[in-house]
């Protein structure tokens, strides 16, 4: 079977589900309290009317759906080497995008789409503030195809003879597969600040939520506020903290395997082949001249399981990205050992960095984080101690907080160093988790230095490596050197021949 990409062709039928089922999930979210209360208030005969008026609605959505599917095409322009997508209803938009800015294609498949046996594609690019391309049904084997086509920049007509060559090729063994004992290891060692982020997020709105929807019955009188007293009152804080643990470390362990469940790594031609999911697949091909920084981190339990998680960070477009922005162009390679870490390396990097020399910064460091994370906050919490009778009893807070503080300062200072040899450049970091960022001159794109006027006199400053991925900070070191090494970073940028991409 002949898949011309040179002709426009639409997504498989079943679009018209998926796209009807994603815009009713954002109706749900939107109105599911408003329709709870308008059941709780309307009276019984009043209850046909709104079911009709949703039925309605839902008749619109596919009506709608069906159109938008219609409107929706997609071909490659050979001559031009562009991917080319017609779409909108009434708005019209031709999105156009080189072939040669293309550093990532992902082949993905969400619940729905595995029920109905559809993949869903996305496209990152070099050249936008995020993913230009997202095709919601395509059937498997082309997807595989125009991904092919993508990323290769070859022909766009393919033959039979090379779509079976391309399936075999991505039947290759693994070269790093994670197994489910690792990532018990990786959820119970890792993520737990986001977690209780996580954590933190759900409560409140469920809180607020609950309480809206006890008003919406005309029963609230405090039995939520009345529910959070009792639990103090009924469990000693040590239980209370043994139940918190434990949901982080239940939550965490979860999410890592819902996220990383079969995660595996492949080579496919000079490509890497990353495939990871439970409920919703994800495979992604990338380009190891796409990495931008690649990073490995451990903390002390991984270490004494001889496991590390690996980051592996892109481009998204000229300049750095923050929040999630960002974070969606990392790939998280959870639960590797130090061999696998090595040989990714190699992949990547073509080589593993050598030792060069060290930069430590100056003890200055430790002077604004112990004075606005220490000094600061104790003091006014003491202001207040001495006017508010009922802190008297918290005192101890403020010695544990100190207790807790200041090594933890001491570390980060003692962990912050850099790392300078001919070809790499190596920034350590961290203080439960010791991170190691591995970076290229190339693929730096702005370099920014800077000293405050009172260290002038102690020749001590700092530098800023600015990457299409992120930001490499060195801080408080010495401002010769990293004069000097700046200016050895611009000769091997302004002499060489290596692209960034």
């Amino acid at each position: 079977m002949n898949y011309d990409f040179s002709k426009p062709q639409r997504q498989s039928g079943f679009g018209i589900i998926i796209m009807a089922a994603n815009t009713l999930q954002h109706l749900i979210r939107a109105l599911i309290f408003p329709l709870i209360f308008a059941f709780a208030k309307a009276d019984k005969q009043y209850f046909i009317y709104i079911g009709l008026g949703l039925l309605v609605l839902v008749v619109i959505l596919f009506i709608y759906s069906y159109f938008d599917y219609r409107k929706f095409t997609f071909f490659l322009d050979e001559q031009k080497q562009e991917f080319v997508i017609h779409k909108g209803i009434f708005n019209k938009t031709q999105l156009t995008v080189q072939l040669d800015k293309i550093q990532q294609v992902n082949i993905n498949q969400n619940l729905l789409q595995k029920i109905i046996g559809i993949y869903g594609l996305k496209v990152d690019t070099a050249g936008s503030e995020g993913q230009e391309v997202s095709i919601k049904a395509i059937d498997e084997q082309i997807a595989n195809s125009l991904r092919e086509h993508l990323l290769s920049r070859k022909s766009i007509v393919n033959n039979e003879t090379a779509i079976q060559e391309q399936i075999i090729n991505q039947e290759d063994t693994p070269f790093l597969k994670v197994s489910l004992g690792t990532l018990l290891k990786v959820g119970l060692t890792s993520n737990y600040g986001s977690t209780i982020a996580l954590l933190l997020a759900f409560i409140y709105p469920l809180f607020h939520n609950a309480k809206e929807f006890l008003k919406a019955f005309d029963m609230d009188q405090g039995q939520i506020e009345n529910a959070v007293e009792s639990l103090f009152t009924l469990f000693s804080i040590g239980i209370l903290i043994a139940v918190i643990l434990f949901l982080i470390l239940a939550i965490n362990v979860i999410r890592t395997f819902v996220k990383y469940f079969e995660f595996h790594i492949s080579k496919h031609k000079h490509s890497l082949l990353i495939s990871h999911g439970l409920f919703a697949k994800k495979n992604t091909l990338l380009s190891p001249n796409k990495v931008q920084i690649t990073a490995y981190s451990q903390n002390y339990f991984q270490k004494k399981m001889n496991l590390l998680n690996m980051n592996l960070k892109q481009a998204s477009s000229g300049e750095a990205k923050k929040g999630k922005n960002l974070e969606s162009n990392n790939l998280l390679i959870p639960g590797c050992n130090p061999t696998e870490r090595d040989e990714l390396i190699k992949m990547i990097m073509g080589e593993i960095p050598a030792k060069g020399k060290m930069f430590i910064p100056d003890w200055r460091f430790l002077n604004l984080p112990i004075f606005f994370r220490v000094v600061f906050p104790i003091g006014i919490f003491m202001i207040f101690w001495a006017f508010i009778p009922e802190l008297k009893p918290y005192y101890p807070a403020a010695i544990i907080y100190f207790i807790m503080a200041v090594p933890m300062i001491y570390i980060s200072y003692k962990r912050h160093r850099l790392t300078v040899n001919k070809e790499f450049i190596i920034k350590r970091s961290g203080i439960w988790d010791v991170k190691h960022s591995l970076l290229f001159p190339h693929k730096i794109q702005a370099i920014t230095t800077f000293q405050y006027p009172w260290h002038k006199g102690v020749d001590v400053g700092h530098v800023n490596l600015h990457t299409a991925a992120g930001v490499i900070h060195f801080k408080y070191g010495n401002y010769t050197e990293i004069r000097k090494l700046v200016n050895y970073w611009l000769y091997q940028i302004e002499s060489g021949s290596e692209e960034w991409m």
